[in-house]
């Protein structure tokens, strides 16, 4: 969101009262200094961002170089980018800032000394890096220039005190910071704007004594882009694609300013893999761009970066006293200004990076107190049968909870032989590192079932004293055919069996776990005391990932969660225990009439029963048995 981040949404609304001709509500015209109030007692306001969070923010600056353009110079729109940067550290969760070269105009004493004086607005505040253009370097020169105003200035030395520099390259015109940021590190190359043989070398070596970290790509040259938007290489942009960027697969990020106008594209590594190229440059635009600003913030939650493009000085500014310019140029929402991009963080790094899983964990890591049947579907559940290909029918899979609840595979209808087989795929937060993949199909009567024997414990219980079911479950991606109230779970046989007539039919079970034609989860329960039926609903299911449910019930209300979130439509109607009727507990599919019909479709994973109510804590995604 502009000028907040992701930790403040309500701040649109204000940004939306503040963009508007007649201000009914206007921004204050100085910077509110509420947010600096965490700033600790040593001045540095480290506590005001969160490198744990998964929502942080990059901010990228273009040149600036008509604002220190000799006597015609105006540091005030950097200043005041500058003070929104730190105002906001913490409500936007800015982890660092980076500006793209072209300081200055000319590169001249007066100027550089001008800039470098802005930026001190920004030291001990913000950590962040600055590299050369050909506007703050005599042009035909490359990193081995030796000796500038700009690198007097802007050399290693500003940034040794900052927590995220590196280190340099020796001729001191090329630098790498080293972010903590959404619980994980990220390496900044900030590059000169004409690199040498010796400058790709050190990238080089930087990258490889870093060989876990994404990098973003800074420099001041790269790409340029046509009027739509669309970005190419540079004639150097293609020699630095060639020595360096295309065979360093942690490279996913380019940015570059120099050329106008805005732009971007993707390029494909030598691994195969994304890179996003991308071009910010406002220099062409209303007092010299401004200081406009651009912040990439990054949602490794959604796997999104989110991109937008604003001007501070103008944007702090009372919406009544702004030229038309300023109106006009206060936030820039062209496609190549405002946009998302979605990358899947851990996919795209897996190359360089695989996510460390945890390891399988025994069944008695997670049979504890209350612990009333535990299935997996590894060689500790199913012994040889978890190997590969069909499960045929017959196969047993152990109760390790102890309590003698052994399920037995069996096809539905004609199902053929392969419509229940064993897999490696899991959740990387259950204990076992094995599943079932269930082939129900279209034809109502296809699928497979884990059925528990007659004379089975779970057969029988109706939990008094309150109950935990837990499955890991997967839905295939795309999600063919029509799977319409497939079961998950159930107890087989019918409500009116147990003396229940007050759901939607007397020839439903007494307790099901089902999804609906829009993938919305449906909990259907009768409780063991009463004619009572209630329905939980959850949100419709995503497709292609793997999700951990959980049905609690504290004997007096049920509650049902969706990885660990409870789900909004849990009904309040006391419902105590199950009134099952001695008939066999099943994986993957529910009666109706005491038919079974649209067996399961999908993976299903370690499934857990447990005697109790368990707090989100003690799911079987944590490492900690039940207490």
């Amino acid at each position: 969101m502009l000028h907040s981040g992701p930790r403040d949404p309500g701040r649109r609304a204000l940004l939306a009262a503040a963009l508007a001709a007649p201000a009914a509500v206007a921004l204050p015209a100085a910077l509110p200094s509420a947010a600096l109030a965490a700033t600790p007692r040593d001045g540095t306001p480290q506590d005001s961002f969160d490198p744990g969070s998964p929502r942080f923010t990059i901010a990228v600056l273009p040149d600036t170089q008509y604002l220190f353009d000799a006597d015609s110079a105006d540091p005030a729109p950097l200043k005041a980018t500058f003070r929104h940067l730190v105002s906001h550290r913490a409500d936007a969760n800015i982890a660092f800032m980076t500006h793209l070269g072209d300081v200055t105009e000319h590169g001249h004493d007066d100027e550089i000394a001008l800039a470098s004086q802005a930026f001190t607005g920004l030291d001990g505040q913000v950590p962040y890096s600055v590299l050369a253009g050909n506007h703050d370097v005599r042009s035909s020169t490359d990193d081995q220039r030796g000796d500038t105003a700009y690198l007097r200035a802007f050399g290693p030395q500003r940034f040794t005190p900052m927590p995220t520099f590196g280190g340099a390259s020796p001729d001191g015109y090329n630098s790498y910071h080293v972010l903590t940021a959404g619980g994980r590190h990220w390496l900044i190359l900030a590059l000169d704007w004409r690199i040498s043989a010796r400058g790709i070398a050190w990238a080089r070596g930087v990258l490889a004594a870093h060989p876990t970290l994404p990098a973003i790509l800074t420099t001041h040259e790269l790409a340029w882009s046509d009027d739509d938007g669309h970005a190419s290489l540079s004639d150097y942009g293609q020699t630095l694609w060639d020595g360096l960027i295309r065979d360093s697969d942690q490279i996913f990020l380019t940015l570059n300013g120099h050329f106008w106008p805005p732009g971007r594209t993707v390029l494909t590594n030598a691994a195969g893999h994304d890179v996003h190229v991308h071009i910010t440059n406002y220099q062409d635009r209303y007092y010299g761009g401004a200081a406009m600003i651009r912040l990439y913030s990054f949602d490794l939650v959604r796997g999104v970066i989110d991109v937008e493009t604003f001007s501070p000085w103008f944007l702090h500014k009372d919406p009544e006293q702004r030229s038309p310019l300023e109106a006009e140029t206060v936030e820039l929402t062209g496609p190549a200004d405002r946009f998302s991009l979605a990358i899947p963080f851990t996919q795209r790094f897996a190359g360089f990076a695989p996510p460390v899983l945890p390891a399988p964990r025994p069944a008695s890591q997670v049979t504890g107190r209350g612990t009333l049947a535990y299935w997996r579907f590894d060689a500790e559940g199913i012994g040889g049968s978890a190997t590969a290909g069909a499960v045929p029918a017959g196969t047993v899979v152990r109760d390790l909870s102890g309590h003698g609840n052994d399920l037995t595979a069996r096809l539905l209808a004609n199902s053929p032989e392969g419509t229940l087989s064993w897999s490696g795929e899991h959740h990387t937060g259950a204990p076992a590192h094995a599943s079932l993949r269930f082939g129900g199909g279209t034809s109502p009567d296809r699928g497979a079932i884990l059925e528990a024997g007659p004379s089975a414990p779970v057969n029988r219980a109706t939990f008094g004293g309150g109950y935990t079911i837990e499955a890991f479950v997967k839905l295939p991606e795309p999600f063919e055919g029509n799977h319409a109230w497939m079961g998950i779970w159930s107890w087989e046989g019918r409500a009116s069996e147990a003396n229940r007539h007050s759901g939607w039919s007397p020839d439903e079970p007494t307790c099901s776990l089902n999804l609906s034609p829009e993938r919305f989860l449906q909990y259907n329960v009768y409780a063991a005391d009463a004619d009572v039926n209630t329905t939980s609903w959850s949100h419709a299911l995503p497709t292609g990932r793997w999700l951990h449910l959980a049905v609690v019930n504290n004997s007096r209300r049920t509650l049902v969660y969706v990885d660990g979130s409870l789900i909004a439509r849990n009904p309040s109607r006391r419902c105590h225990g199950i009134a099952t009727v001695g008939k066999p507990f099943v994986l993957g599919a529910t009666q109706f009439a005491e038919a079974f019909s649209q067996g399961f479709y999908g993976w299903l994973g370690d499934v857990r029963i447990t005697g109790r109510a368990l707090a989100p804590t003690e799911f079987l995604t944590t490492d900690f048995p039940p207490a």
